[in-house]
């Protein structure tokens, strides 16, 4: 049976975490707040849980990653890259930049193991669920081998191409979602405006063009003004970060990314950095 040493146990983490657990993986797991493991292994009783990343990475034929940013990633391989079995993959389930996914690759293939990006989409629930989309960078061969890890809490998963590439469709990923969320605020506070019942307008424009899984999954909690759950807003100015700095070396034109990036640094300093992504809609006053 596949070893499994899984780092980080947040939103996304624990429950990604969990699936492997349950499909009866020999499983590690570590988290830097000894609470949040410790609460975790109560539910996940086969797995096993430890306290320092040494534990999790020395008997570890995949090494799983799931953090907060490039300097997390980049600490964890720092400290791992010697204690790993020639041979072990490392995914990073983080959303990083693409050069750091190209830098973390170059280390271990230097030191005879592997390195895959692979950032994935569907937030919180998708994690539960098991239905998240991964997209990965990195060598094929590498990628086909842990699949069936993958497999194991999400419903798609594609190789973009070579170290970085997921990276870099995880940017598009979040310029699409950016867009997305700031014309949903933007519908609903035009259907409140204008005394629309917002419920049916939403069952209506859902079975057609406007349909999106963001207007499927956070209109309700939008017009009820419920914005403590989900990808918050500091992850979300990380990654758009990330996309515009990314997007300035290739002389790419991301205005609405950018503008919606600004809305966001507006919610933030309103205090509002651990709410929801959709809580655009509350800075326009609706």
């Amino acid at each position: 049976m596949t070893n499994i040493g899984f780092i980080g146990l947040g939103i996304m983490g624990g429950p990604m975490a969990s699936h492997l657990s349950n499909n009866g993986y020999n499983l590690s797991v570590f988290n830097r707040s000894k609470e949040k493991s410790e609460k975790w292994i109560t539910q996940n009783t086969k797995a096993k849980v430890c306290f320092s990343i040494k534990d999790v990475a020395t008997d570890g034929d995949i090494i799983i990653l799931c953090v907060g940013n490039d300097n997390d990633v980049r600490q964890i391989i720092d400290e791992i890259k010697t204690l790993i079995k020639p041979g072990t993959v490392v995914i990073d389930h983080t959303t990083t930049s693409a050069k750091l996914a190209k830098e973390m690759n170059n280390i271990l293939v230097k030191q005879g193991s592997y390195f895959l990006d692979a950032p994935v989409s569907g937030g919180e629930a998708g994690a539960q669920q098991g239905t998240l989309s991964v997209m990965v960078g990195g060598d094929e061969k590498v990628y086909m081998s842990i699949k069936d890890v993958l497999d194991s809490y999400s419903k798609f998963s594609k190789l973009m191409g070579p170290s970085g590439y997921g990276q870099l469709t995880k940017m598009v990923n979040q310029i699409c979602i950016a867009g997305l969320i700031q014309s949903l605020a933007e519908g609903l506070h035009f259907a409140k405006k204008s005394n629309l019942e917002v419920k049916d307008v939403i069952e209506v424009i859902s079975k057609g063009a406007a349909q999106s899984w963001q207007m499927e999954n956070r209109w309700k909690s939008m017009i009820d003004d419920e914005y403590e759950h989900g990808f918050a807003v500091d992850l979300m100015r990380k990654d758009l970060d990330i996309v515009l700095e990314h997007a300035n070396t290739i002389d790419a034109n991301l205005e609405i990314t950018d503008i919606v990036n600004r809305f966001y640094k507006d919610i933030q300093n309103a205090g509002g950095g651990k709410w929801d992504t959709s809580s655009l809609l509350r800075r326009l006053g609706s």
